[in-house]
């Protein structure tokens, strides 16, 4: 895209600049928002440099830099890392300010592989049968319809302590809580221990529903250098020292997006460092159910710190929304606050249901099964990506594919999109404004369970980035 060197309208900046009020960074704001309202600043343009700008008006690149931030928040244009500030149009907003979108937005036409989802299987049949068995006992019922304490019933918290268990790390149900999923889950412990203003350290790319819920209280964000294993310690260590940290959030198995797994010796080091630096540590096992011999939590590693966030979305049924959270006993309280302030309590009809399929072993049936379809539609595609960069984890539902330079993922991402097929790109994970990279993310898990689409869309995608390829190569 040219940069359009807004000549026709130089001249009614200079006059804002010279016969306006206030200071010169507002004049010029206003007059370049008049100009895009208007339209003489179409959408899409790119505007000039700051430097070249300044030099044009005889002001200081600083006045244009806060000119064009105060255009920003004002959401008429939008600075892109390595690119420039564009006037703001739909296509040109980021993925990460963007949030994260539900299972039936924007998706009606479109084969979707941006998004991570459960894939349907027998939980519908499993539903019925509970349901029925439900219906014939009166007195559950009745137990189910009226208020329980906001951290769960007992019997809801001792199965969600046992479906948070992992090898030596034995949970107990007191310091357990139960919640409307991973994301109700994150969400109340970001409000019950952290405060607006507030920082918190995670990975350079990162969950998105972390990035909607910390924009939404108040809290900051600071990305983590990020290697195979996951987060580096040394830049952990580093960011806290030159910034006043309160918490690290962190996927240390099935890593999202990149599908990294971090190793015991990592999850140790880590650990200690939070301890140096006196950090609260919010740890994701969304995904890591999936991997069934994975490492010992951070929990287990620094159980005096840390709050576990994991539920039934992935492996068993998104639909029910049912979550856990484990903490330190000490916590338990000002969790339970957050969770009776958000919603009172955890609906006590899902945790009943999924407390009768911990029980009777049907979660990890359907936690088999999901992973047995993962590998099998994973097996199925896996070749199209032959000569292609890519990371994957044999559990993980997605593949982490790097676009070849020049090119970059939105490229990819658009032209996917016009054959009706949809992924995801780095920018959606991103924090902060470092230049991201440029990789896409495409998942198997979709709940058609139609595989020529599956094939072809990644057939599409992998012919997407061939292209690209053989446009370098020449």
């Amino acid at each position: 895209m040219t940069v359009n060197p807004i000549n026709d309208t130089l001249s009614l900046l200079r006059n804002a600049l010279e016969s306006g009020q206030g200071s010169k960074y507002k004049r010029l704001a206003d007059a370049m928002e008049k100009q895009i309202r208007s339209g003489s600043l179409e959408a899409g343009s790119k505007l000039p440099p700051h430097r070249i700008l300044a030099d044009r008006l005889g002001v200081t690149a600083g006045t244009v830099s806060r000119a064009y931030a105060e255009l920003e928040y004002l959401g008429l244009v939008i600075a892109r890392v390595g690119d420039g500030t564009f006037v703001l149009h739909r296509e040109l907003v980021h993925k990460r300010d963007g949030g994260f979108r539900n299972a039936t937005e924007e998706t009606a036409g479109h084969f979707d592989m941006s998004r991570n989802m459960h894939i349907p299987g027998q939980e519908t049949a499993f539903l019925a049968r509970s349901l029925m068995q439900l219906a014939g006992d009166p007195q559950r019922l009745h137990e189910l319809m009226v208020y329980s304490p906001e951290q769960g019933l007992p019997r809801h918290r001792q199965n969600g302590a046992h479906w948070l268990a992992n090898g030596k790390f034995q949970p107990q149900a007191e310091q357990v809580l139960c919640t409307n999923g991973g994301q109700h889950g994150l969400l109340c412990t970001l409000m019950a221990l952290l405060r607006p203003g507030d920082t918190v350290v995670t990975e350079q790319l990162t969950y998105p529903g972390l990035i909607s819920a910390a924009r939404m209280l108040g809290i900051r964000l600071l990305g983590v250098e990020m290697d195979e294993e996951g987060l580096i310690p040394a830049a952990l260590d580093d960011l806290c020292r030159h910034n006043r940290v309160s918490a690290l959030y962190c996927t240390p198995t099935l890593q999202n997006p990149t599908a990294a797994v971090m190793s015991p010796t990592r999850r140790e080091a880590i650990a200690e460092l939070c301890r140096e630096h006196n950090l609260l540590i919010i740890e994701d096992e969304a995904h890591a159910v999936l991997v069934e011999d994975r490492p010992l939590p951070l929990s287990h590693c620094a159980p005096e710190r840390s709050i576990l966030i994991s539920g039934l979305s992935k492996a068993v049924a998104a639909g029910l929304r049912v979550g856990y959270l484990h903490a330190p006993a000490a916590l338990v309280g000002r969790l339970a606050a957050a969770l009776r302030g958000s919603c009172w309590m955890a609906t006590p009809l899902a945790m009943e249901l999924a407390s009768d399929w911990i029980e009777g072993g049907i979660t990890e049936q359907l936690l088999h099964q999901q992973i047995s379809e993962i590998e099998r539609r994973k097996a199925l595609v896996q070749g199209q990506l032959e000569g292609l960069n890519y990371r994957t984890h044999p559990q993980s539902p997605h593949f982490w594919i790097e676009v070849p330079e020049p090119w970059r993922a939105s490229d990819v991402e658009a032209e996917l999109k016009s054959k009706d097929y949809l992924i995801s790109t780095a920018e959606a994970f991103a924090v902060g404004r470092a230049a991201v990279p440029q990789f896409v993310r495409a998942s198997v898990s979709n709940a058609s369970h139609d595989d020529g689409l599956l094939v072809e869309g990644f057939r599409a995608l992998a012919a997407a980035l061939r292209q690209e390829v053989g446009v370098v190569q020449e």
